[in-house]
């Protein structure tokens, strides 16, 4: 299958970057899509010339390390799916494909494709987790957990914080990531105490780190490879709206 290439070239952030065209004569089907990259870095190596930068890990659509828009698409145009996870055999011979970088001022480039989602890190390192010293670990059992509290928390906990959501938001809002980590642990007892707190630091968080405002357009939803829906936000709003209104956080407890 012959593909041509269009990829954005960057050296470093403060750098203004372009699209370089690459001609690719014999990409197998069976590949995928970062194996595809993997083969024109070879032959980039091969003539002296520097390969495309682009993140990766597991390759195995958890880690949220590899994403980059395909097309306009963040991750490629094919639902529930990550790039790492996307085959050659849902592209078709002769078709031209751009690839460029997640655009948002909290994810500053760092070269060609790759970029630095430390943003979201420290979204997370603000409150997404339970502080309580509990000591050894408790029986499975003996904390009852309603079912579908239970399933609601699994669905907003697949969040593999790729960064498609602020990709795919005219916005750049990152409230669908944060959402989902502050909703997997508000909808389980173990997150209860710090319920409020964690609502407040998370999002006061999150706005430090220039993301935007959420204006419900549902963007985020449409090309999260993990279908997380967009009522983690809502239930993100009421514990922040009801943490405003009936808890005043002591000095150092908001980041920022």
């Amino acid at each position: 299958m012959r593909l041509t290439l269009e990829i954005w070239r960057q050296k470093n952030g403060n750098d203004g970057g372009r699209f370089v065209r690459y001609e690719m004569e014999d990409v197998d089907h069976h590949m995928s899509f970062l194996e595809m990259l993997d083969v024109l870095n070879q032959r980039l190596i091969a003539k002296g010339e520097e390969p495309v930068a682009f993140d990766s890990d597991c390759r195995e659509g958890i880690c949220g390390m590899c994403g980059f828009v395909i097309n306009g698409h963040p991750h490629g145009d094919q639902p529930l799916t990550t790039v790492c996870q996307l085959h050659m055999r849902f592209f078709h011979d002769g078709q031209v494909l751009r690839l460029e970088p997640f655009r948002a001022k909290a994810f500053p480039v760092v070269r060609d494709l790759a970029i630095d989602r430390s943003a979201l890190d420290r979204i997370v390192m603000a409150g997404g987790y339970v502080s309580v010293n509990t000591g050894g670990a408790r029986d499975a059992n003996s904390l009852l957990v309603p079912k579908e509290a239970a399933d609601l928390s699994m669905d907003a906990a697949a969040c593999i914080g790729c960064g498609a959501c602020v990709a795919a938001c005219p916005n750049a809002s990152a409230s669908l990531f944060t959402a989902a980590k502050i909703s997997h642990l508000a909808l389980l007892p173990q997150g209860g105490p710090e319920r409020r707190r964690r609502a407040l630091a998370m999002v006061a968080q999150m706005q430090q780190e220039a993301f935007g405002s959420c204006t419900n357009i549902g963007e985020c939803e449409a090309v999260c490879p993990k279908q997380i829906k967009l009522d983690v936000i809502a239930q993100m709003n009421r514990d922040f709206i009801k943490a405003s209104f009936t808890q005043r956080p002591e000095a150092g407890e908001i980041a920022g």
